[in-house]
């Protein structure tokens, strides 16, 4: 199949026009300019895109992950594809022992299906001081046998776990993750700077939504905020919705740690896609009010309603950058920097790679969605 577009956006380069080669679910080629042979798909006036990785999501179109049923993944799995998202961590807020073993055992049978690219633990093992939308009564420390269970029994299918450095056993904890081939994250953390330093020399590779749900910066106590930004091994997860961020915090940052640091995640939860109302996010209540979840009764944010075509959007508006370097750095932080932090296969448009691309019009919005050589049918 050979498809040509007047811009091509691989996530190394941006070529106007250019063409992809697709063979067997591949990326066979892909050039600038005009192809020398019949054209399948002339797409036109369109943006193609590496097909965006969220590696930060509970759910949406009304399906949660936490549910861990085949009816909620599916619902959720879908509704972000239609969005442009092709490959999809299933996030899971904090639960108690029995249910997390629950939970990531039958999401793992979705990961070897290869519904969703992996599962993320994003607690219990965090602060109560950054509870963030999560259950209090389900938090605690991380022991290693604890561990040993729920990594043996998703059976390979945990890539991230979200945990405070401050609580006893944290470091054992991070090395533990590590060991066990998953990516360990500082998050939900009122950890000091030297606390943070030590998980991060421990193993720790990514800051879980950066700023939210951490001790904040201050002139006398950096915090895990500066240790992590510093830190060049450590990937930086932002949300980048508009109710999460500032835009210029946003800008700043990103330029701050550069191109090829900055993970964009949804955090999205089942409301995402659905009409204001009230929610669960595990076994929270969540009211959403004008797009934006927060738990029910009070101010605390309860992950976001956002897609990744919108944080796609947002980079590019927001990020600082122009023309073509806007798309190109927008393409890295939606896709090729997620997938290449939590070990997935490399997420840009170049031979060799899964053809996995999202078509974007004129205004940046979603057209088509190809995964591994397929185009899904959009409603």
């Amino acid at each position: 199949m050979l498809i040509t577009a007047d811009a091509v956006v691989t996530g190394t380069e941006v070529m106007r026009p250019g063409w992809i080669e697709v063979t067997g679910g591949r990326v066979a080629a892909v050039g600038a300019g005009v192809p020398d042979r019949p054209v399948d798909h002339a797409l036109g006036a369109v943006t193609v895109v590496p097909g965006f990785v969220d590696m930060h999501t509970h759910g949406g179109g009304g399906g949660a992950f936490s549910d861990a049923t085949a009816e909620a993944t599916q619902e959720a799995v879908a509704f972000h594809r239609r969005h442009g998202t092709t490959r999809i961590m299933a996030s899971l807020v904090s639960a108690h022992p029995g249910d997390l073993l629950r939970q990531v055992s039958v999401l793992a049978e979705h990961v070897q299906d290869g519904r969703i690219l992996g599962v993320h633990l994003e607690g219990p093992w965090m602060s109560p001081n950054r509870l963030g939308a999560h259950d209090r009564s389900t938090l605690r420390n991380p022991e290693p046998d604890e561990l040993v269970r729920v990594f043996a029994a998703a059976d390979g299918a945990i890539r991230m776990v979200t945990l405070a450095p401050e609580l006893p056993g944290s470091l054992r904890a991070v090395r533990q993750i590590a060991e066990a081939g998953a990516v360990a994250a500082v998050g939900h953390t009122d950890a000091t700077y030297d606390e943070t330093r030590a998980a991060i020399d421990a193993g720790a590779t990514v800051a879980t939504h950066l700023f939210n749900a951490m001790r904040p910066i201050h002139h006398r106590e950096p915090g895990p905020i500066v240790a992590l930004v510093e830190d060049p091994g450590v990937t930086i997860e932002m949300i980048t919705d508009g109710t999460h961020l500032h835009p210029a915090i946003y800008r700043e940052y990103a330029r701050r740690v550069g191109a090829e640091r900055v993970a964009l995640v949804t955090d999205a939860m089942s409301a995402a896609g659905m009409c204001d109302g009230r929610y669960l996010l595990g076994s929270l209540a969540v009211e959403v009010v004008e797009g934006t979840a927060r738990v029910a009764g009070t101010e605390t944010i309860a992950g976001s309603t956002a897609t990744m075509d919108q944080l796609f959007r947002f980079a590019v508006t927001h990020g600082g950058h122009t023309g073509d370097a806007a798309l190109l750095h927008a393409a890295r932080q939606t896709s090729v920097n997620p997938a290449r932090t939590v070990g997935a296969e490399d997420a840009a448009l170049t031979p060799g790679g899964r053809a996995d691309l999202v078509v974007l019009d004129a205004d940046l919005q979603v057209d088509r969605v190809m995964t591994t050589g397929r185009w899904l049918d959009l409603p």
